[in-house]
């Protein structure tokens, strides 16, 4: 299943237009994130909120994972403070990866961002988070933190956001997005063999792991008759009939 290091950032001194940071508000839709990412079966692993943008990097680069996701707000220059409205989805020049995820991401938040032709996917040549690190990855700036229009539309719709951009991830992986769901715990019932846990809720799907009769796992999603399921680190999908 698709592996996430989720990137909050960790600018505290960014502040906001009327009260809060840039740092507070990217983790609190990570945090909201989290759910669907569960529930959805993309594990993720977030960033450390005492490192700086290096640090992230260095942790994202010590171990594989998919997709590199940043999560920003923007400022004006000076001149223009408080003028500047929209939302910018950044890409590595070079990956097509990279442009598709963020064109997939930009055009969901069309959708919910009220000024939707000022939604636009960009190339860049200068931000670390996505030309340095070696998953495919995307630093989106959710809006201008310094307009107040910008500013209350982000901190009204956290939640409406964070779904967004889950399922943004899921048209990317090719896998389909699942409210969440309370994470609960079940019990394999089979005749007696093994059951196959997929990479796909559909017996098309690749077998990437077994869990035997009697074992005891984790589900976080279901949906048309299949469960999201983790099952000794091994996350996919079961049919829901054979589990209690």
């Amino acid at each position: 299943m698709p592996k996430v290091f989720l990137s909050p950032s960790t600018q505290e001194w960014n502040q906001y237009a009327t009260e809060g940071n840039e740092e507070l508000y990217m983790n609190r839709l990570a945090d909201k994130m989290e759910p669907y990412l569960r529930s959805s079966g993309i594990i993720f692993v977030r960033n450390d909120p005492e490192r700086n943008v290096n640090g992230a990097i260095q942790d994202s680069n010590a171990d594989y994972y998919d997709v590199h996701f940043a999560l920003h707000s923007n400022a004006a220059p000076q001149n223009l403070a408080g003028r500047l409205r929209g939302i910018d989805v950044y890409f590595a020049p070079k990956s097509r990866y990279s442009e598709n995820l963020a064109n997939i991401t930009a055009n969901n938040l069309k959708s919910i961002y009220p000024l939707p032709e000022k939604v636009r996917a960009l190339p860049t040549d200068y931000l670390g988070e996505v030309l340095r690190t070696k998953a495919v990855a995307v630093l989106c700036e959710l809006g201008y933190h310094d307009n107040y229009a910008d500013e209350a539309w982000l901190k009204n719709n956290l939640e409406s956001i964070a779904r967004n951009l889950v399922r943004s991830l899921c048209d990317y992986f090719g896998i389909p997005f699942i409210s969440p769901i309370p994470v609960r715990r079940g019990t394999v019932r089979t005749n007696g063999s093994g059951l196959n846990i997929r990479s796909y809720p559909s017996l098309e799907g690749r077998i990437i792991g077994s869990a035997p009769n009697g074992a005891s796992l984790t589900i976080t999603g279901e949906i048309n008759g299949w469960y999201v399921v983790n099952y000794h680190g091994i996350t996919g999908y079961s049919k829901s009939v054979f589990i209690s």
